[in-house]
């Protein structure tokens, strides 16, 4: 099986007029360079076009900042698309000598993806894959989630052999680089251990496919210097028994210092070495543009146990009892790792009541049958029967509550982040020890902690592998600051390696932060061939320099990342990168932690009055790639430990630049809301006409030429675009046998949304959606309550978006108290036809109301009052940004599935970027959010599903099919029961 994501078209592609990519502000940034940089520039820029080439302050910020706690900013950063491109820019590097770094997600804590050089950044491209002999090897080209490889391996029962806690986040590029390991991985199925073949660029261009018995000839012959160097390395280290025998004993505990010196003893072949090599080498051997990985079984079965053992001592000895052949995983949390999250929503009750010394032993076993894993079960309680818990150990199966578990341990890292002080950095060091002195080990490691006054670090992590991860907050604002980390740091590493024999970095990658202890670990002699490597792959250390191998000493204290206040929305943000993928901006202006590096960058600026022509270019330029392209979907708090809305913060902007006039205008608006909706439907009802007149290539020809004369101003139409809306809704009367003798009523409130947007004219059903909504009750026998006064009507939200907030709040308030009479108090349930309006509502009202979605309502309430005839055909659903926050997702794919025989829900496609009205302002941004929404569709998809009239206009103009509120298909296949 082949298939390959969304990435053709060139990303970054829409350029706005005040957008710092347009040419002539380019020569003007390019002169601010440096000259062998303006070279370097030039010469890229023949054949990369200059839309994804970055130069300005506001873009090399933005993508020069990582997860780590250090910074470092770019002179260039480039959006590679392929391996051409990636070719021509190493050897233009080897010509010009201008070092260049790798960059996929850049949720590395080490700092191996900073540079102050030339980036080279690989997210929202290099997504192909392939999968072999029915799914026990996959090939992964490196811009590819490792959530989404395994997502691609789910119906042959497989995954990939790393497991990291980031997994949802990182990408393969990162996982592979780094070797990354993770909670069930340990040493036998991480990279390493799981690669089968490679393919690789290398310092001059060379290709070399591992896979691929022409490419092995010719690299052997382009490149017979690398090979004589391995060669003499390899029988030069295994003529040593001594350090083999050290690299053997190092091995056996998980261990990413330096680079994986392993190959040299593990292979003969030169090419199972370079490729074995350039794991965990972190971008400074060559790039990885392609791997192929053995899978490993994913098991159905699953349960999970949370033991809480009285303290730490306890719950190693636990750990000492267990192994892989019985449980899959051990992670291990002290108490402050579970006072970080305790706080947080789903979190267990009893987390609060734990004593100070309480630590959590996380327990997962698996098995192929329910049978085998109930008898893993037993096996695994057995085991630990005799050492004493708070709470006897119980294991559950249930999905939602290991899963809940399982949050507990991957939340602890951001999650810190968010309890730390203000301007404070979120620190990560990765250690580990032999498993039988870990008891021994952990309390030296808090010890150390405590004496430098890091009393509230966490520790945590893979017990099982003797890793342990611990978390501390420095400040990095004075010399006596800097002093004591340093002084923490030296201590804990001397007693990791002399005194444990332990990894000085378990799984995170060496980065800068580890680069001047590699030696420390290591010994001058292996670190010598370490270097001679370095040598042979990168003679000119052009790749990723002052990662893995670096001579100064003081690299980890330099450059270290402040964290300056912005506003109370973001400043807990440790900048993890979570949130990016998330995002329909992403491919097209900023994410939400660009977003935020930028405010912290501003707001410094303006605190601190420094360079202040600086800080006019950011406010310039982000006033397009920060704000107007800013969704405002909140879907990034989903995806944030920390729950962090980007999209708040946005509106929080948007208010302060609110003027008197403005203010004056959106107040006249929401004054006179049926004169709004009045013209509205006036507006799109004359548009329909012309469109029938003139016909869809004239119409978009006139469109598409006025909106470029007007410089963007004019919004932009498409065929998709509604017809007027019908302001009366008429209920219809409810069908008494469905009643039952029952007497049901519902208040339904149609949005002004709907109440003003009809069909298009290719939308499958031409009737409004009130009346179908209306038509879907009655069957079920509710009479419909339509609230008094409903073209004055409005849930705030077109005024929230804006940042008018207090208008929001007045045009709130009005409707629910019309709501409140209409429903006599809340006796009966109400329903909205529009999830963005409803999200509002439930947010906005203070009352405790029922309010209802109408998917939520639907499924709820009206299904099993309605006889169902499943339509025989293929549809695509549509899940919006708001019904996800609400929870609905699921209640959305049972209802779809209910009324059609197959259902499509798109993993890559999130928020549709239509976003109220920036579909017809910032046409760009729906389109490079729904940039995979037509890979995903299947030919024979018969039409398309959502619950918000702005997002279907989006959604058909990218899909090419109609999409409408599923309450059509549910009232098509409904009819009342008799």
């Amino acid at each position: 099986m082949t298939h390959w994501q969304s990435g053709t078209r060139p990303l970054n592609y829409y350029v706005n007029p005040s957008d710092p990519r347009n040419l002539k502000q380019k020569e003007e940034d390019l002169k601010e360079l440096p000259q062998e940089y303006q070279d370097f520039y030039r010469e890229v820029s023949q054949f990369v076009p200059y839309q994804r080439i970055f130069i300005d302050p506001l873009y090399t910020l933005g993508y020069g900042i990582d997860a780590s706690f250090y910074r470092l900013i770019p002179k260039i950063v480039i959006r590679v698309l392929n391996d051409a491109e990636m070719g021509e820019i190493l050897r233009l590097s080897q010509r010009t000598k201008i070092p260049v770094t790798f960059r996929t997600a850049g949720t590395s804590l080490s700092g191996q993806a900073l540079t102050d050089s030339v980036l080279l950044v690989l997210q929202g491209s290099w997504r192909h894959y392939k999968i072999h002999d029915h799914g026990k090897k996959i090939s992964l080209e490196p811009g590819i989630l490792g959530v989404e490889a395994n997502r691609y391996l789910r119906s042959y029962k497989r995954k990939i052999g790393p497991d990291p806690a980031s997994i949802d986040h990182c990408m393969i590029g990162g996982i592979a680089a780094n070797n990354a390991s993770g909670m069930c991985c340990g040493t036998s199925d991480n990279s390493y251990k799981t690669v089968d073949e490679m393919r690789i660029i290398f310092d001059d261009g060379t290709v070399l496919d591992t896979g691929d018995s022409s490419s092995r000839q010719y690299f052997r012959e382009r490149k017979g210097e690398l090979i004589r160097q391995i060669e003499e390395i390899r029988d030069e280290l295994n003529a040593d028994p001594d350090l083999v025998a050290m690299i053997k004993k190092k091995y056996k505990i998980k261990n990413t210092t330096g680079y994986s010196i392993n190959a040299f003893v593990d292979f003969q072949d030169p090419i199972e070495i370079i490729k074995h090599i350039l794991i965990g080498s972190e971008g400074t051997l060559g790039f990885i543009s392609e791997i192929t990985y053995k899978t490993v079984v994913d098991y159905d079965h699953k349960a999970s146990a949370l033991i809480m053992y009285p303290d730490m001592d306890h719950a190693c000895r636990a750990v000492m009892k267990l192994d892989r052949d019985l449980v899959a995983a051990a992670e291990m949390m002290d108490r402050p790792s579970l006072r970080s999250v305790e706080d947080a929503p789903g979190m267990p009750d009893y987390l609060k009541s734990l004593s100070d010394t309480a630590t959590a032993l996380l327990v997962e076993v698996r098995g192929a049958n329910p049978e085998e894993l109930e008898q893993r079960i037993k096996n695994a309680t057995a085991v630990l029967e005799d050492i004493p818990t708070i709470f006897p150990i119980s294991f559950t199966s249930v999905k939602s509550e290991y899963e809940t578990y399982w949050k507990i341990r991957k939340d602890i890292f951001p999650a810190v982040g968010g309890v730390r002080a203000q301007g404070t950095a979120v620190l990560i060091e990765d250690v580990a020890f032999p498993l039988e002195r870990l008891a021994e080990a952990t309390a030296d490691l808090r010890d150390s902690l405590n004496k430098f006054g890091y009393t509230d670090a966490i520790i945590y992590g893979h017990a099982l592998d003797g890793n342990w991860h611990f978390i501390f907050t420095p400040k990095f604002d004075s010399d006596e600051e800097i002093a004591r980390y340093e002084g923490l740091m030296n201590e804990v590493n001397e007693f990791v390696v002399k005194k444990y024999n332990g990894s000085l970095k378990a799984e995170h990658g060496t980065g800068r932060n580890m680069a001047p202890f590699v030696e420390l670990e290591w010994g001058s002699k292996t670190y010598e061939l370490m270097k001679r490597i370095k040598s042979a792959f990168d003679p000119h250390n052009l790749l990723n320099p002052g990662v893995i191998i670096n001579d100064n000493k003081n690299v980890y204290l330099e450059n270290l990342k402040a964290m300056p206040a912005s506003h109370d929305t973001i400043d807990r943000c440790t900048n993890c990168g979570f949130c990016q993928d998330i995002c329909p901006s992403k491919h097209l202006t900023t994410t939400p932690r660009m977003r935020i590096i930028l405010q912290r960058e501003i707001s410094d600026l303006k605190r601190t009055g420094r360079d202040p022509k600086r800080l006019m270019r950011l406010l310039r330029d982000y006033d397009y790639a920060g704000n107007a392209t800013c969704a405002t979907d909140g879907l990034c708090a989903t995806s944030c430990p920390l729950n962090i809305n980007t999209g708040d913060n946005t509106k929080y902007l948007r208010s302060r630049a609110i003027t008197p006039a403005t203010r004056k205008v959106a107040r006249a608006l929401a004054k006179n809301m049926n004169g709004v909706t009045g013209i509205m439907r006036f507006g799109l009802g004359a548009v329909d006409g012309v469109h029938g007149f003139l016909g869809t290539r004239i119409l978009g020809g006139m469109a598409r030429t006025a909106r470029d004369v007007s410089q963007s101003k004019i919004p932009l139409w498409n065929e998709w675009m509604p017809s007027k809306g019908k302001g009366k809704v008429r209920p219809r009367p409810p069908f008494a046998s469905a009643q039952g003798g029952e007497v049901l009523k519902v208040v339904y409130f149609p949005s002004c949304i709907s109440r003003s947007m009809g069909p298009a004219r290719k939308d499958k059903d031409q009737r409004p959606l009130n009346e179908v909504m209306c038509s879907l009750l009655a069957k079920a026998g509710y009479e419909v309550i339509i609230p008094p006064g409903l073209d004055k009507l409005c849930c705030g939200m077109p005024w929230e978006s804006k940042g008018f907030f207090d208008i929001a709040d007045e045009k709130s308030a009005e409707l629910e108290k019309v709501l409140l009479q209409a429903s006599e108090n809340g006796k009966y349930p109400i329903v909205c036809d529009t999830s963005p309006c409803l999200y509002r509502m439930k947010r906005a009202f203070t009352s405790g109301i029922e309010l209802h979605e109408s998917v939520e309502f639907t499924h709820d309430f009206l299904l099993h009052r309605l006889k169902i005839k499943k339509a025989r055909e293929t549809i695509a659903v549509h899940v919006t940004c708001s019904s996800v926050k609400m929870r609905l997702s699921e209640k959305f794919k049972a209802l779809a599935e209910a009324c059609a025989e197959k259902v499509i829900i798109p993993d890559d496609v999130h928020c549709c970027g239509f976003a109220g009205d920036k579909g017809f302002t910032y046409p760009e941004l729906n389109d490079a959010a729904l940039a995979g929404l037509n890979g995903a569709l299947p030919d024979n998809c018969a039409g398309g599903y959502s619950n918000s009239r702005t997002c279907e206009i989006g959604l058909s103009a990218h899909s090419g099919i109609s999409y409408q509120s599923l309450i059509y298909l549910v009232d098509r296949c409904s009819s009342p029961l008799r």
